[in-house]
């Protein structure tokens, strides 16, 4: 039975201790249009735990099955059956804010190594642990720039349309009462990237900071040394959005340009956690030391106690509950720790090496792909640039529907580009982790050329 603390007489005496007749008194302000009139449809009579068990197998079976060749922000990767196996044994899977260091160390060493590879990994002083998703996390280092920058009146922010369009959305839509102004930059319809001529324009304006995707959405490479160049020597910062599993391969934001990046940050899906029908998932933030005042979310720090043993605390946890609200740097009340953990297992099994084979396998299978479905008549790459594990397709006819036929055909063929590029109605962009092989790459290319001949 479910435990209900309140007896009528109890709820009676509370609602009479505030002169209310009743519970439904408390909401009168809402109005009766946006009210429903119960929840017996929505929620289902109790179930015992066999009927609880069969309802959950037989929605686990609804799920449609298939090669997965989305990509697009969430990836399929590989995920080494020891690391869920550590990160859900209970003291792992139970462990939440770790407040009380002397009951915590466990947690606070994983959180502090996640911390430190992410750091390396990234190349930049401080990684902090860790955000919501990628998308809130680019939102918040917008918001931590433009802190940061002090000498920066403008609040203003210069952000590529090739950066992810639901994290676009996302910062816009958290930004957009603080005064903050978004600019877009326009892509090159030849390789996909931001052309760095596209700043001239702003040269020696007032602006906050840049934003610099890498990979960016269609998965091509940006100029980002030349990007970050521009950003140093405009007086601005820059914000690097970058997928951690391509940084086995490429130069890490912190080598950009002269000067490198000022804050980086990303999604840590990629990093040992299942797609999970969307998450949950974790964001990621590294910046360069002179702004970690700056850092939302929490640092952990590896100290030594008065016996000069050797031990982690929270260094660091600017929130608002801790300090004075008009001094916090973000009201961010989860760390999304289980998370973090699995990706410190999974960085830790795979080590720099074994990372650098999932970022240079993935890489390889997409191309690999990509070459294949372009023999198909009709099939072509719409950028010329380099590209890492995403790759933007144009179809002979139109992709919503060619993907639909897909799915009859037991694969998801990749990600319609038209609801957020109109001017690529006719593109999909697709994707090959490593988890796919040659067999898989060659039955999604017949299919393909079966739908399309159909």
């Amino acid at each position: 039975m479910p435990f209900i603390p309140h007896t009528e007489q109890d709820v009676a005496e509370m609602l009479d201790a505030i002169g209310v007749d009743s519970i439904e008194a408390l909401f009168d302000e809402i109005p009766a249009e946006l009210r429903i009139d119960g929840l017996s449809d929505a929620i289902p009579a109790g179930l015992n735990e066999m009927e609880v068990g069969r309802l959950m197998r037989e929605r686990a079976a609804a799920d449609a099955c298939g090669l997965n060749f989305i990509g697009a922000g969430a990836y399929e990767h590989h995920i080494p059956q020891a690391v869920w196996d550590i990160a859900t044994r209970g003291e792992f899977y139970s462990a939440y804010t770790p407040y009380q260091a002397e009951a915590s160390q466990g947690t606070l060493q994983v959180l502090y190594e996640y911390q430190t590879m992410m750091a390396s990994l990234n190349a930049l002083d401080v990684s902090n642990a860790s955000l919501y998703d990628g998308a809130s996390a680019l939102a918040e280092a917008v918001l931590m720039a433009v802190r940061a920058h002090r000498k920066s009146k403008a609040k203003r922010i210069l952000m590529p349309s090739t950066v992810h369009p639901v994290y676009r959305a996302v910062v816009k839509n958290i930004v957009r009462n603080q005064g903050i102004t978004i600019e877009e930059l326009p892509y090159s319809a030849e390789t996909g990237a931001t052309l760095p001529a596209e700043l001239d324009k702003y040269s020696g304006e007032d602006i906050t900071a840049l934003v610099i995707p890498q990979p960016n959405f269609f998965g091509v490479l940006e100029d980002v040394d030349a990007l970050a160049d521009w950003a140093a020597n405009n007086n601005s910062l820059a914000i690097g959005v970058v997928n951690p599993t391509a940084l086995a391969l490429l130069k890490p934001p912190g080598e950009w340009g002269a000067k490198g990046v000022d804050i980086a940050c990303g999604e840590g899906q990629s990093l040992g956690i299942p797609l999970s029908s969307g998450g949950p998932y974790y964001g990621f933030m590294c910046c360069k030391q002179a702004h970690a005042r700056q850092l939302p979310g929490r640092i952990i720090g590896r100290t030594v106690d008065l016996d000069g043993k050797p031990g982690f605390t929270l260094t660091l946890q600017a929130r608002e509950q801790h300090i004075r609200r008009s001094k916090a740097t973000s009201n961010i009340c989860t760390n999304q720790g289980l998370m973090v953990t699995a990706s410190t297992i999974y960085m830790a099994l795979l080590g720099a090496a074994g990372l650098e084979r999932v970022a240079a396998h993935s890489m390889r299978n997409t191309a690999a792909l990509a070459d294949s479905l372009c023999a198909i008549d009709g099939v072509e790459r719409v950028f010329s640039g380099t590209t890492f594990h995403d790759v933007v397709l144009r179809l002979p006819k139109a992709a919503a529907e060619e993907l639909e036929a897909l799915v009859e055909e037991g694969i998801f063929g990749g990600y319609a580009m038209a609801k957020h590029y109109p001017e690529l109605a006719d593109c999909i962009s697709i994707s090959a982790t490593e988890t796919k092989s040659d067999a898989d790459l060659d039955v999604y290319a017949q299919a393909l050329k079966k739908v399309l001949g159909g």
